[in-house]
């Protein structure tokens, strides 16, 4: 029988390039039915090229490397480690409006605690992606299960969406509550005290 060929490896397609994201921004502009070209809009393009740059930095860092520098030295310190009311500023991938909110991040550590920076920035770094809630509450959960492997993790992100504020079915004021619970926070009295802690 002959041996099937090695499979090929596909490269990544190559990013646009800045002119022509900026391009791209021209058409959007047009297409709303404005000129690009008048003195209001003539940067308009090379300045949302820049703010997306901003709004999406979360694509180029890695969740491990944010997480792989631990500290032992925590004189047996046994008890959940909560950071609380972390900002979140994300953007919807369907409609690519923003999500607006804060994640409450905690975990038991099992000998080994991390910086509160690093949650903070694992935090940031999903959020600047094209998201929905649920998907980012269970990448920054498992991200920090995975790397620190503590005995538990919990992540509750309340939110409000832009796709459902201004435009749609126009519903202000309404926030989207989503959790994920791991290890031993999924089992009392772990959970109900971590709970507690954030206020639900």
């Amino acid at each position: 029988m002959p041996k099937a060929p090695p499979l090929e490896l596909v490269p990544p397609p190559a990013l646009p390039t800045r002119e022509q994201a900026e391009d791209a921004v021209r058409t959007l502009i047009r297409w709303a039915g404005d000129d690009p070209t008048r003195e209001g809009l003539i940067d308009t393009p090379s300045r949302v090229a820049r703010a997306y740059q901003e709004f999406f930095a979360g694509y180029t860092e890695d969740p491990v490397e944010v997480l792989a520098r631990t500290f032992a030295e925590v004189e047996g310190y046994d008890e959940i480690v909560l950071l609380k009311d972390i900002r979140i500023e994300s953007h919807c991938e369907h409609h690519m409006v923003p999500i607006i909110g804060r994640a409450h991040v905690a975990y038991l550590p099992d000998h080994r605690v991390v910086g509160i920076s690093k949650l903070a920035r694992v935090v940031e770094l999903y959020a600047r992606r094209l998201q929905i809630q649920e998907k980012l509450t269970a990448q920054v959960a498992d991200a920090i299960y995975d790397v620190l492997k503590p005995r538990g993790v919990g992540v509750v992100i309340e939110a409000d969406h832009g796709c459902m504020t201004t435009r749609g079915v126009h519903q202000p004021g309404v926030s989207m509550v989503t959790r994920r619970l791991l290890g031993c926070f999924r089992e009392d009295p772990v959970r109900r005290e971590f709970l507690a802690m954030i206020g639900h």
